[in-house]
């Protein structure tokens, strides 16, 4: 194995579980709708809004990995939902396979070997595959943290 076929490898496997700590599916496992949209005092999201935020974040990341023409979203508006909790199970259950599509997408382009990780997009400002890739590990596991730390709160944690 190469080089570049072990970079592929690793990232593959870092967006598809975690080693050192708890990875999402872990962390919404066994959640209940009532927890889910649950406001705890001093904080400013529910697990709902950070799980939609995931997958809305996770989305235009991949979104600017495989579109020359790209737009945009409005930083801070267009990623966080205003609702504090979905509108029912399936809207929480379309949210969790959105989020895990966009992760399997955006790992098929990791491992396409006609792809450059390492070029910058010419649309961008030097952000590469393997820039956004690390976005996406990093902004995932930074969010799953929040969610077990509202489990926590709300004595809704086993782990």
């Amino acid at each position: 194995m190469n080089d570049n076929q072990l970079l592929r490898q690793q990232l593959t496997e870092l967006l598809q579980k975690s080693y050192a700590h708890v990875y999402f599916e872990q962390a919404i496992e066994g959640l209940d709708l009532k927890s889910i949209g649950t406001q705890v005092p001093h904080l400013p999201y529910t697990i709902w809004q950070l799980a939609e935020h995931i997958r809305i974040a996770q989305q235009d990341m991949l979104n600017f990995s495989e579109n020359k023409n790209y737009q945009p979203l409005n930083w801070p508006e267009d990623y966080w939902p205003k609702e504090a909790a979905p509108e029912n199970e399936q809207e929480w259950q379309n949210t969790l396979a959105e989020i895990k599509k966009s992760r399997s997408v955006f790992t098929a382009l990791i491992n396409d070997e006609q792809l450059d990780l390492l070029k910058p997009f010419p649309h961008g400002e030097g952000q590469s595959l393997f820039r956004e890739a690390v976005m996406i590990i990093d902004h995932l596991s930074y969010h799953t943290g929040q969610i077990v730390l509202i489990r926590r709160l709300l004595e809704n944690w086993k782990g």
